[in-house]
């Protein structure tokens, strides 16, 4: 089961559960996304057609981001003209959640939801330990050089090498 559709001027294959990045999407309630152009539905292989004014593919707002940089460089030679600018493109990435049209329905199976550590707390301990821990460590040290540099000997200065200074004969 798959359908084509297209989205922010661009024409997507997907596939109930597949994750899409598609152009920066305003996102309805609850974070689903509806794709109103769907271009062409297949139930099965070899089968596709043209949708009916009942199918929908919805998806999921799995993410929003910018795209890495990209340069664009303007160049007219022995002109003296340059110009660089750069541009990061903003992206949706929707997780496919239906596929709908003539009374049939495909879903994506549903991901198990993550259960959020408590970091805030153990976070905080281990802060503490780790900052007790260095102070402890710095006390030793402290105590340590404080030995250390009594126990060195003073360096004997060193001589300077004398300069040989060459007069000129006339």
């Amino acid at each position: 089961m798959y359908a084509v559709i297209r989205a922010g001027g661009k024409q997507y294959r997907v596939a109930p559960g597949d994750v899409i990045r598609v152009e920066k999407q305003a996102t309805g309630t609850d974070g689903l996304v509806e794709f109103p152009e769907i271009l062409a539905v297949s139930a099965g292989e070899g089968k596709i057609g043209k949708p009916q004014s009942d199918a929908r593919v919805v998806g999921q707002l799995v993410e929003e981001g910018r795209s890495p940089k990209i340069l664009v460089f303007h160049y007219k030679r022995k002109k003296q003209y340059k110009k660089l600018r750069g541009h990061r493109q903003a992206y949706t990435a929707v997780r496919i959640v239906e596929i709908a049209f003539d009374g049939q329905s495909f879903k994506a199976p549903e991901l198990p939801k993550k259960e959020p550590k408590p970091k805030k707390a153990a976070a905080v301990h281990a802060h503490e330990a780790h900052a007790h821990e260095a102070h402890a460590h710095e006390a030793k040290t402290a105590k340590g050089h404080a030995k250390k540099s009594h126990a060195k000997k003073k360096a004997a200065p060193r001589k300077a090498a004398k300069k040989s200074s060459r007069k000129k004969k006339k």
